[in-house]
């Protein structure tokens, strides 16, 4: 199977979902987070950076608990937004 290319929009959602967990982490670090999570402080640092722009629902899943926010509220901050005229 071949993964068709991100399109800007994909990237751009991974930057922001990468914003919203190092926003919802504040003063918390990597490690902490990493290790609630069960994620590696690596995929954490990538996925706030926007390196990994999709990642797997389990690691978003674990990461948005161990830093307190719900799924509802994740994919309603990354919907995509209607242009406006």
């Amino acid at each position: 199977m071949v993964r068709q290319p991100l399109t800007p929009s994909d990237r751009r959602r991974g930057e922001l979902l990468g914003e919203l967990l190092r926003h919802a982490r504040g003063d918390r670090s990597m490690v902490d987070i990493a290790a609630r999570s069960g994620v590696s402080v690596e995929t954490l640092r990538k996925i706030e950076r926007g390196r990994i722009p999709t990642p797997a629902f389990f690691t978003v899943a674990a990461l948005a608990d161990a830093v307190g926010l719900s799924l509802d509220d994740l994919r309603r901050a990354l919907e995509p937004q209607p242009l406006t005229a």
